[in-house]
């Protein structure tokens, strides 16, 4: 058995020892210690937060942190099933406060104590506490209380394993071989211990392992926030929807098409699982975005999995649509390198006047201003090139302009940059 580390796979250790260091959510902490913020590490179940803190933990016992210091309390956990109760928690963690030094305390899944944000912000409130929160839900940071704190708490998204992090736990230098894998075997970094213990029956391993995350998330972090009772509805949704990935498509327009397969659904309700299922980080939104306008948009909106190994088993593990599956892959990474995505449109009128809507397929918003990026699996013939040039050129900024495809090798199309995307994906 392995424990696994960022340069890969070191000694002979038991599953509950099975350690990914993702040293980028470390430093990211680290600038923030002891900051006058509540630190709230947010993202899908399994995706490694909890094991980011107890990481994040054993470096400032580095740096001279007692463990007496140090709380980690995690809320899913059965021995600590009373401090569901906001009261007995908050008791529990100021009788075990060392005096005149600093705290530091871990809440795990904090969004399974009712009430929570009162036992956070008297916590907040003492100035010997440094607050440190998971969830993964959203609306861990929306409501009443987070509007109380504005300005006073820092989010940190986490996502399941980038390429680049897959890649470094399965050093090769065969991109192509390494993005299958990458497909096949899951994102979730938990996976990454059946694929290095090369099990017997390994796609039948790890498909187990992804469909108690996928049931998981669905029984606590959709059917119990939303009252639904009728799970075989649920995953006939997310079915749909994941062989839709990119796709624009309208609640209404999904609405009709589940009713053609036998699925009643008004849309307005339609609409309130996919808020679950956002909320649960399990699909991310991208909106539309008005290029020439420079406006996001409120309709047309495409949708996009956390993880491929989730829509492997929705699908049965039909790979269809290479295309638009790598597309999901970009715009998870361009999240991970923390930018605003969209999904853009840009109009022009032909000679006849006539107005044509061409798509970009993603517009990022970074520190730096705008990068465009269309994506494509291949561009081996003149038609797919003028095809994917075209919406391109039609912006007339400075901003940079990309085309990230499977090909090899890079060209550039009058200030457009054609990059090979497992390479990109890999820096």
């Amino acid at each position: 058995m392995f424990l696994l580390y960022d340069k890969g796979i070191v000694g002979d250790m038991l599953m509950s020892e099975f350690i990914i260091k993702r040293p980028q959510y470390i430093k990211e902490l680290m600038m923030f210690k002891d900051a006058d913020l509540i630190k709230i590490l947010t993202g899908v179940r399994r995706s490694g937060k909890s094991t980011i803190y107890e990481l994040y933990a054993e470096e400032l016992k580095k740096q001279g942190i007692s463990p007496e210091q140090i709380q980690i309390i995690k809320l899913e956990e059965e021995e600590n099933s009373e401090l569901l109760d906001y009261h007995k928690l908050h008791k529990h963690i100021m009788d075990r406060l060392v005096k005149d030094k600093k705290n530091y305390i871990f809440l795990d899944e904090i969004q399974n104590v009712e009430n929570f944000e009162k036992a956070v912000r008297s916590l907040y409130e003492k100035k010997n506490i440094d607050i440190y929160l998971t969830g993964s839900n959203s609306k861990l940071q929306s409501g009443e209380w987070a509007t109380s704190l504005t300005g006073r708490y820092i989010e940190i998204k986490m996502y399941p394993l980038s390429f680049k992090e897959f890649l470094t736990i399965h050093p090769t230098d065969n991109l192509d071989k390494a993005y299958t894998d990458y497909l096949a075997y899951s994102s979730f970094p938990y996976a990454q211990y059946f694929v290095n213990l090369n099990m017997p029956d390994l796609k039948k391993q790890i498909d187990t392992y992804i469909n108690g995350i996928y049931d998981t998330v669905v029984l606590y972090d959709v059917m119990s926030k939303k009252n639904i009772v009728n799970a075989s509805r649920i995953k006939r949704i997310m079915k749909f929807m994941a062989g839709s990935i990119g796709s624009e498509i309208s609640v209404k327009k999904m609405s009709d098409m589940l009713k053609d397969d036998g699925i009643v659904i008004q849309p307005y309700v339609l609409d309130d699982y996919i808020d679950a299922f956002k909320d649960a980080f399990i699909w991310y939104q991208a909106d539309r975005y008005d290029v020439r306008g420079r406006k996001v948009l409120k309709t047309q909106n495409k949708y996009y999995l956390v993880d491929m190994g989730i829509r492997n088993i929705l699908m049965n593990d039909k790979v269809t649509d290479t295309g638009h599956i790598l597309e999901n892959v970009v715009y998870l990474e361009l999240l991970r390198r923390g930018y605003k995505v969209y999904v853009g449109k840009i109009d022009y009128k032909t000679k006849d006047r006539e107005v044509v809507i061409k798509e970009i397929d993603f517009v990022a918003e970074t520190p730096n201003g705008l990068e465009y990026y269309q994506v494509s699996d291949t561009m081996n013939d003149a038609k797919t090139v003028e095809r994917e040039l075209a919406s391109l050129k039609l912006i007339k900024d400075n901003y940079p302009k990309y085309i990230l495809t499977r090909d090899y090798g890079t060209k550039d199309y009058d200030g457009i940059k054609q990059l090979n995307v497992l390479e990109w994906l890999a820096k």
